[in-house]
């Protein structure tokens, strides 16, 4: 029987298509477990618990929020926090958490951004610390320092 140019290309292509399918199935393997940090990291662990009694009150207290455009949903930057009115410590927590260094806590953002520029900070519409010796800045770098340190 004759085979049709068109009945071969569409084999063909019938063929490569089934051998780049198992391929691809052969390696999407999932890691048995997570590769080890790079030599000389700092692994932060910060306290939950702590940023309740410590840190959450004091960017309440500063109005710290997701009111107008400041913290909400990314319009000026990229800490989202809970608006006031349906606060979620659990979340707050995870982007103020984004916000560190597990470097150095005086580099973490949570810390620059807010800080007056002749004090070393960074642009931010809002300068809630003066210095570094502001009892805010520094209960904030302590929850930083003990979670690099943990």
């Amino acid at each position: 029987m004759f085979e049709r140019p068109q009945d071969r290309t569409r084999s063909a292509a019938v063929l490569l298509t089934s051998l780049a399918l198992s391929a691809l199935a052969q390696s999407c393997v999932s890691p048995t477990a997570p590769p080890a940090p790079p030599a000389g990291g700092h692994t932060l662990t910060l306290d939950y618990a702590r940023f309740q009694s410590d840190v959450e009150p004091r960017l309440q207290r500063m109005g710290c929020d997701a009111t107008g455009d400041c913290h909400g949903g990314g319009i000026r930057g990229t800490l989202q926090l809970s608006p006031p009115d349906a606060k979620d410590s659990a979340y707050d927590f995870a982007q103020v958490s984004l916000q560190t260094s597990t470097v150095a806590a005086d580099s973490s953002a949570v810390l620059q951004q807010p800080l007056d520029l002749a004090a070393g900070g960074h642009p931010h519409p809002y300068k809630t610390f003066a210095s570094r010796a502001d009892s805010d800045y520094v209960a904030i770098r302590g929850w930083i320092q003990a979670g690099v340190l943990h």
